[in-house]
């Protein structure tokens, strides 16, 4: 007995210091959770099953974090193949905007969209010479251009719905260029403004289904306008899916089978122009002409908008946007995905209901999310590109710098100058000789030859920039 108990014994201590030995090891290899990449593990298989069948990683640094800030949000994107061929000015949205002369940005806000929050970062969250004035218990703010009494920003928390709750593109365009001159202060002549739309864009299935529980719990939207033309739709141009007040307390079923509800591709219609398919009037054509012509219409609209961003990439969104209008924001967004229509559990067949009903949806988001991304990815790479050439003007100038030091023979280059026995002339003894000729000095950088600078992976550098995935 004495024996086993001895045995025992020393079996215990000896997993005991291995498990201690297993902790120090733990606490040195990951000194905190969130750099620890053993813990990270299963969201990489978690990942793998998208939908889209695109690739993911957690990281590619060489100290295991990701080597892109803009990564982590989608999880960890690695491989974007575009679908989509667009132009260069298509690709590189950057806008003159001019906070103090007399441009404007104008939001489109689409419900569900993630909207209000991009809103209240309009107007609570850039850095401005003149911050918009947000007071408790005030749901509009006051954002005036420096040492004006006008404002640049046109949406829900500065003017209000001046334009109707939730005003589309149609209704925006006509409305707004009034709505201003009325309000800002009297000029002579009338300023020629530049409106600059924005808005933001979401999946059209987990868009529609926080509509859905929007309206369950009794919002409606019966201050729109949906003006067009100069005039709004009659009752039998856009009947109610419900009877009394609100739609309060209604089942998903019920919400799919209305076929009046507005719901239904929302966003192609509230980005088209509604007046090429006469407005609200039905009849003046077929349901898959008038789509397509809606369709067509959205993506036009959205091509030529200053700025669009996606819920689903918010620091993308931030990023491209600061870009575009060389504005910088305070705090960084985001990415929230623990909203009510992300935790509910939506049945396969549900889903695919769904995406019928939003099928004009679905391919503008498409559309919209292959143009987003090559932006992004287009921004990107120039504006690694510049940092390289920076650094590569900043190394010509240094080496230009060490290679003229007084006394020391010139590097062999096609302009160097030489005495008559064919040794080289030092950079004291030149500069000597263009003093006493009244000449000016030789600049160092001048002296080095074109190819002085290059490096020996330059050409693969630039190979590799050029077709980078992220």
């Amino acid at each position: 007995m004495d024996e086993k108990s001895s045995y025992s014994h020393r079996l215990l201590i000896v997993l005991l210091m291995v498990m201690l030995f297993g902790v120090i090891v733990l606490q040195y290899v990951c000194p905190g959770t969130s750099d620890c990449q053993l813990l990270r593990i299963g969201s990489i298989f978690k990942s793998s099953s998208a939908s889209d069948a695109i690739r993911y990683r957690t990281s590619d640094g060489k100290d295991g974090l990701p080597k892109d800030p803009y990564i982590a949000e989608d999880n960890a994107l690695v491989r974007f193949v575009p679908r989509f061929n667009f132009t260069k000015a298509d690709l590189s949205r950057v806008v003159d905007f001019n906070i103090k002369g007399d441009d404007v940005i104008v939001f489109l806000h689409i419900q569900k969209t993630g909207g209000t929050t991009f809103g209240r970062h309009l107007v609570r969250n850039i850095q401005l010479e003149r911050p918009c004035e947000c007071h408790a218990g005030q749901k509009k703010c006051t954002c005036l251009r420096p040492g004006k009494k006008e404002t640049w920003l046109f949406s829900r928390f500065s003017t209000g719905w001046s334009c109707g709750l939730h005003a589309d593109w149609t209704e925006l365009t006509n409305c707004v260029p009034t709505r201003m001159d009325t309000h800002e202060a009297p000029k002579t002549p009338i300023p020629r403004r530049n409106y600059y739309y924005i808005t933001i864009l979401r999946d059209p299935v987990w868009r529609y289904l926080s509509e859905w529980r929007h309206v369950q719990r009794g919002a409606t939207w019966k201050a729109s306008l949906h003006v067009c033309d100069g005039h709004s739709p009659t009752l039998s141009e856009l009947p109610s899916c419900y009877l009394g007040d609100d739609w309060s307390g209604c089942s998903l079923q019920e919400f799919m089978d209305c076929p009046y509800n507005l719901a239904n591709n929302r966003q192609t219609r509230m980005l088209a122009d509604l007046s090429l398919v006469g407005c609200y009037n039905v009849s003046a054509m077929s349901d898959e002409d008038r789509s397509a012509v809606l369709l067509e219409s959205a993506k036009r609209n959205l091509r030529g908008m200053a700025f669009f961003g996606l819920t689903e990439y918010q620091r993308k969104t931030q990023y491209l946007f600061e870009r575009t209008f060389h504005l910088a924001f305070i705090a960084p967004f985001t990415q929230l995905n623990g909203t009510r229509a992300a935790s509910m559990e939506v049945a396969l067949d549900t889903q695919r209901r769904i995406r019928q009903l939003n099928r004009w949806d679905v391919e503008l988001y498409e559309y919209a999310r292959d143009l987003f991304l090559q932006r992004f990815q287009r921004a990107r790479q120039q504006e690694r590109r510049h940092a390289r050439e920076r650094r590569q003007q900043e190394r010509r100038r240094l080496r230009g710098r060490l290679s003229v030091r007084p006394g020391r023979p010139l590097r062999p280059t096609e302009g160097t100058p030489h005495r008559p026995d064919g040794r080289p002339v030092t950079q004291s003894q030149l500069t000597q000789q263009m003093g006493e000729g009244g000449g000016e000095t030789v600049e160092s950088e001048g002296l080095l030859p074109d190819w002085w600078d290059l490096e020996e992976n330059g050409t693969v550098e630039d190979y590799t920039d050029n077709v980078e995935q992220w």
